[in-house]
């Protein structure tokens, strides 16, 4: 059993699954209140009747895109609503600060101590109250340290607010102040133990960090932890805050105590069966930046079992890519959505990807579906003319074997030569 942040990371799966859900009524019904956007997009939508990962599933998901595009839409109308009408607070005492991610879009911050929650993932990496952390995330325009300091400061950390860049002054703060530990991207941390090592720099209490930001792959885990630095990772972003942070079992990431996960279908709002690759849709209980079913636009699959620290939480693979697969194809853009909608005319098929290939100018499209063996005759000419009907575009059909496509949230492949 690991030191576990607090005893909500050690209830039942079931006795967690009952309180998200029992809270989500009321945070739907607060966002149909309070923030606008949501008001219109869940116009008709019973609150009351959304009790269930079925019934949570009709709803549409919000994606980045979308978000940004009523952003820009609200600030063109001179309705004084940078947010879009996300927002379910003003500004003033409720709003200290406001930040921007690439887009640009505006993200609020509300009142609360560690508004985003990262004390969490901070304090599965290792930081404790008293120790002192080194935040070489950025400060300004968007979000990325003040996330990381408010989770700090719940837990009783002081913090260095380095920033990004200045290699070498950050490297004098690290020796002088002897920071316990480091947080920021991976590769900005191997940056730093290099130039230490080049200099014969000793810094011997730093020994733990918590990254995020970028990928982190085994080989970077392992060239920090040569130089006598654990790491461990988290997934969070400036509109949702944590998602998801990974623990010393080094298993997948643990899904934070507030978020309700989904993993669905690239393309779609369906959801896919435990341990299948799709787009990574969350819903947080954040009462002043309420998403309902929020797509980040991130691949990712469910992990089976439980954490070997003991945290009951689902956990997830990390992240896998991105879910948009949007291709052009023949001067055309084809979308996941519309694979998706192809294959729904079809409740034979199990799992399908479009294969584009050839040279561009001279594309060729291969709709591989998974079907039986035996089933459905003639299915292939029919799903020609679908897909041909919803993308405008002709392409070949070919069966596969259930189980023989990639599991890696792949909707389209483009497979195309751009020498």
């Amino acid at each position: 059993m690991t030191d576990v942040y607090d005893d909500l990371e050690l209830r039942s799966p079931g006795n967690r699954e009952a309180a998200l859900l029992a809270a989500l009524p009321a945070q739907i019904a607060h966002a149909q209140a309070r923030a606008p956007a949501f008001a219109r997009i869940l116009q008709g939508v019973d609150a009351q009747a959304v009790r269930d990962r079925a019934a949570l599933a009709t709803l549409p998901v919000i994606r980045k895109h979308e978000l940004l595009a009523l952003q820009q839409t609200a600030r063109g109308a001179g309705t004084g609503d940078a947010f879009g009408g996300f927002s379910a607070v003003g500004r003033g005492a409720a709003m200290p600060r406001v930040f921007a991610s690439p887009g640009p879009i505006y993200e609020p911050e509300g009142a609360r101590p560690d508004y985003w929650r990262m004390a969490r993932a901070l304090h599965a990496a290792g930081f404790r109250r008293g120790h002192l952390a080194h935040v070489s995330f950025r400060y300004h325009f968007t979000p990325a340290g003040a996330m990381m300091e408010s989770g700090a400061h719940a837990l009783g950390c002081s913090v260095f607010p380095a920033g990004v860049g200045q290699t070498e002054q950050q490297l004098a703060a690290l020796a002088a102040l002897g920071a316990d530990g480091y947080v920021g991207t991976p590769s900005f941390l191997k940056i730093l133990l290099d130039k230490a090592a080049e200099q014969g720099l000793a810094l011997p209490k730093l020994v733990r960090a918590l990254v995020s930001g970028e990928a982190f792959p085994p080989s970077l885990r392992d060239a920090l932890a040569a130089r006598g630095v654990q790491a461990c990772q988290c997934y969070a972003t400036a509109d949702l805050g944590l998602i998801a942070y990974e623990t010393a079992a080094r298993e997948g990431l643990v899904l934070d105590e507030q978020v309700l996960l989904e993993i669905v279908r690239p393309g779609t709002g369906e959801p896919v069966p435990d341990g299948e690759v799709g787009e990574v849709v969350v819903t947080t209980f954040n009462p002043d930046y309420p998403l309902v079913r929020f797509g980040t636009g991130d691949l990712s699959a469910v992990l089976p079992g439980l954490c070997p620290t003991g945290r009951t939480n689902v956990r997830i693979r990390g992240w896998m890519g991105r879910a948009d697969q949007t291709t052009k194809v023949r001067g055309m853009f084809v979308h996941p959505g519309q694979v998706a909608d192809v294959v729904r005319r079809f409740p034979e098929i199990g799992r399908a990807r479009l294969v584009v290939s050839g040279e561009v100018a001279s594309d060729r499209m291969l709709l591989r579906v998974e079907v039986p063996a035996g089933m459905a005759p003639g299915l292939e000419e029919r799903l020609a003319l679908a897909l041909r009907e919803v993308t405008k575009l002709r392409g070949e059909v070919e069966r596969v074997t259930p189980g023989s496509l990639p599991n890696d949230g792949k909707i389209i492949e483009d497979a195309r030569s751009y020498a």
